[in-house]
């Protein structure tokens, strides 16, 4: 899902451990364990309204992660908090902003696997840019592919774990992409869909909201959201296992995530969905009202 560049982002400060630096100056080690292993974790978070769009839920599952893989991210949640609206404010940052937050194990003294050769604290890097989804999206919908590339099983490697480690997304990503369509499909183990390469999927059928079991795929914090306001709207949400038999006989279908939030899907596989739906439309504006909620309610430091 690409968005419209901004001439803006050429200027902006990023936060490299606590230090803003220009684009052009923010660097880090080669012997960064993000860099040389894919050895971190990472969110992308959306600045709206002057907050960070459901940020505690956001933390929860970086601190979470970040536990999962032992690693220590050495500031507390509201130091963290307090360095992301830092930055915001250093670039006069209100709203229009997506921002990547990455930390990585730190840096090693040699390129090996082994956490011990670790002589640094954590890396802490804050890129915040104007990013907008290209508008055209939400009418258009998405074309998507479902590809060969599956998503591995929790002993493989977790996919709840929102790791450095994207190499499984990024096959599917350019699958998809030299078959003309915008997003991946991705089946899990058992040839059920699991969820899309950078989001997930849901799809309507018989006016009942359907989204993967999660067993396979990132605890999306749109998705959790999208799930909420139906239930509370009425509408059956209901997560469990479903084929691509089941998605091609859908009403519609959308895909969620914390760019662009839901997004209708107009193609899968070649089988036209309604785009957008009823129900995809609705859904819209009960995330929309529910992430303006969220941004009056919310406190910032």
């Amino acid at each position: 899902m690409h968005d419209v560049s901004d001439p803006r982002n050429a200027s902006i400060l990023i936060d490299v451990n606590g230090e803003l630096k220009p684009r052009s100056e923010a660097v880090v080690s080669v012997f960064d364990s993000g860099f040389m292993l894919g050895d971190g974790v990472w969110e992308g978070l959306r600045l709206h309204k002057g907050k960070l769009a459901f940020l505690d839920r956001h933390l929860d599952r970086l601190f979470e992660g970040a536990k999962a893989i032992a690693m220590d991210i050495g500031l507390s949640r509201e130091a963290l908090t307090e360095r992301l609206y830092d930055n915001l404010d250093a670039n006069g940052m209100t709203d229009g902003v997506h921002v990547r937050l990455m930390v990585t194990r730190g840096v090693r003294s040699t390129p090996y696997q082994d956490p011990r050769v670790i002589v640094s604290g954590a890396t802490i890097v804050i890129i915040p840019e104007y990013k907008e989804p290209d508008p055209a999206i939400y009418e258009r919908g998405l074309k998507l592919f479902t590809v060969h590339v599956r998503r591995g099983d929790p002993a493989v490697q977790d996919q709840k774990i929102n790791s450095h480690s994207k190499l499984n997304c990024i096959l599917a990503s350019i699958q998809a992409t030299q078959a003309g369509a915008d997003e991946a499909l991705m089946l899990d183990p058992h040839g059920f869909v699991a969820t899309c390469n950078s989001t997930h999927f849901f799809i309507v059928r018989d006016g009942e909201l359907w989204t993967s079991s999660g067993k396979y795929c990132l605890g999306g914090i749109t998705r959790g959201v999208t799930l909420e306001v139906a239930r509370k709207a009425g509408i059956p949400a209901i997560e469990k296992d479903f084929s691509l038999t089941d998605v091609y006989g859908a009403d519609e279908a959308f895909v969620t995530g914390t760019f662009a939030g839901i997004v209708p899907v107009r193609e899968v596989d070649g089988r036209r969905l309604d785009c957008p739906g009823p129900v995809t439309e609705r859904l819209q504006k009960l995330y929309a009202e529910r992430m303006d909620r969220d941004a009056e309610e919310q406190p910032r430091p």
